[in-house]
């Protein structure tokens, strides 16, 4: 399953066009135990035991995982072209004894083509992105199921292009409050994420999230495919059968874009529980 449906144009421009980011790009891509993935397929890229600092402005790798980074001759006939092996997104180049390193090779990614995940073992992921009220509450909940690598907030479903929150929260945007869920293929499937979604909620309620009223805080799933939306409608009549309302929309994915630095693990970073988000058990 691949991503393109939900990339800003920005993404896009690197993974499609062979566009190169800024190389003062800020990013919070640091030297830490985890793994970077391909924005586009999910795919285990590199591990962050193999990255390093080259001064370049841009995120360093010496050796990638598995094979999933391919080589290629690039358009310019000067340099080595690295593309994702699932996916051939565009990730950057690599470049060869330059002496940073005793493995003499650096392979220099877009830090936008990457995402990256604090879980060292996963090789694969999938994605599914979810609407369910203030997304502090939904990431926050997310976190705790096993299986999930990896969540971001942002906006999505709206015609503006960059919508800030204060846009968002005076419903002028007509975007939703969501996160972007990632997950190990391997441990949990669509179908387990979204009856979780379900629990964490109330599916209910038709004007908002609790006590944040606006349409903003709508109840939404937004699928990548067929398959997602099969499965979503599946689980929704599950809740049908058990006697349950559900205001839940299922829509076709849209741009998702990242919601502000401080909206990011809110609660994590804060040491603060949610107020209208909860877990009860529904489904056997």
């Amino acid at each position: 399953m691949y991503k393109s449906a939900s990339l800003t144009p920005d993404i896009k421009a690197i993974m499609f066009d062979k566009a190169t980011e800024r190389p003062e790009h800020v990013c919070d891509l640091v030297v830490k135990p985890g793994s970077y993935l391909c924005r586009n397929c999910g795919i285990k890229l590199f591990s962050a035991e193999n990255k390093f600092d080259s001064g370049t402005g841009w995120p360093s790798f010496d050796q990638q995982h598995q094979n999933h980074v391919l080589e290629i001759p690039d358009a310019d006939c000067m340099r080595t072209e690295i593309i994702c092996s699932k996916c051939e997104g565009h990730l950057g180049h690599v470049f060869y004894d330059e002496g940073f390193t005793k493995k003499d090779r650096r392979y220099c990614v877009n830090a936008k083509a990457l995402d990256f995940t604090s879980n060292v073992e996963v090789t694969s992921t999938d994605e599914i992105i979810l609407a369910a009220g203030c997304f502090w509450g939904v990431e926050y909940y997310f976190n705790k199921l096993p299986g999930v690598v990896q969540t971001e907030v942002g906006y999505i479903g709206g015609k503006s292009n960059r919508p800030t929150y204060k846009e968002v929260c005076y419903a002028n945007s007509g975007h939703y409050e969501a996160v972007r869920v990632l997950f190990d293929d391997k441990k949990i499937n669509v179908e387990q994420i979204l009856k979780y979604f379900f629990e964490i909620h109330d599916f209910t309620q038709v004007d908002g999230q609790g006590g944040d009223i606006g349409t903003q805080y709508l109840s939404r799933i937004f699928c990548y495919d067929d398959e997602q939306k099969l499965i979503a409608e599946q689980v929704i009549q599950k809740l049908v059968n058990m006697n349950y309302f559900a205001a839940t929309q299922i829509l076709p994915m849209q741009i998702f874009w990242p919601g502000e630095d401080y909206h990011q693990q809110y609660y994590q970073n804060n040491g603060q529980s949610p107020y209208c988000h909860f877990w009860r058990k529904i489904f056997a």
